[in-house]
């Protein structure tokens, strides 16, 4: 770039007017605005009425550290119930149909030629009594409540058993007649109190 005056300092600055010269001028303090700016142009001032609130103390643990103490969860447990009456039961039961099967077996076999019909009646009989029976051992056995009513079942069956024989009018030794204690013991000992909170 070419100019008619001769070359210095003035004239290599850059003129936003040609001929005329900018002086540079002094640095003036902006005007105070109400404008909030984005980034502070000085450090925050002091406030005069700061309350300077200091962390609290740690707490101290001690060493002894107290056990919780144990508190009843649920329904309280209630003693153990005597075994003696399941026991008993469970004895009378096994004897009584014991028994009961012995005496049906002897009559169907000395019996069948002469009534067939009457032999097939007790068997059937002798095999329901003995499932009910057996049935309700294992139940009982079990602390379930349908065992006593499985054994009960079982001794009423054998009971009518023995009503047939005495009905049919057939010879029996003597002993026999005392057999049907036996189921009657059977469902009395099952409906003891004693037996129930066992099965509970």
């Amino acid at each position: 770039m070419s100019s008619d005056g001769p070359s210095s300092d003035r004239t290599r600055i850059i003129r936003r007017q040609p001929g005329v010269l900018r002086e540079p001028t002094p640095h003036t303090p902006e005007p105070q605005t109400s404008i909030i700016r984005r980034h502070p142009t000085g450090g925050f001032p002091a406030l005069a009425d700061a309350t300077i609130i200091a962390p609290a103390p740690e707490e101290t643990q001690t060493s002894y550290i107290p056990r919780p103490t144990p508190a009843a969860v649920g329904r309280v447990h209630r003693p153990r119930p005597s075994p003696v009456a399941a026991s008993a039961t469970a004895t009378v039961s096994i004897i009584s149909g014991w028994a009961t099967a012995v005496i049906a077996t002897s009559l169907i076999t000395n019996w069948w030629r002469s009534d067939e019909l009457f032999c097939v009646a007790i068997g059937f009989l002798t095999a329901v009594s003995a499932a009910a029976t057996i049935g309700g051992l294992i139940s009982l056995l079990l602390r379930r409540r349908i065992g006593r009513l499985l054994i009960g079942v079982g001794a009423v069956v054998a009971l009518m058993i023995f009503a047939g024989l005495f009905v049919a009018g057939a010879s029996l030794p003597p002993v026999v007649y005392a057999i049907p204690v036996l189921p009657l013991a059977s469902i009395v000992m099952a409906a003891l109190p004693a037996t129930g909170r066992w099965c509970r």
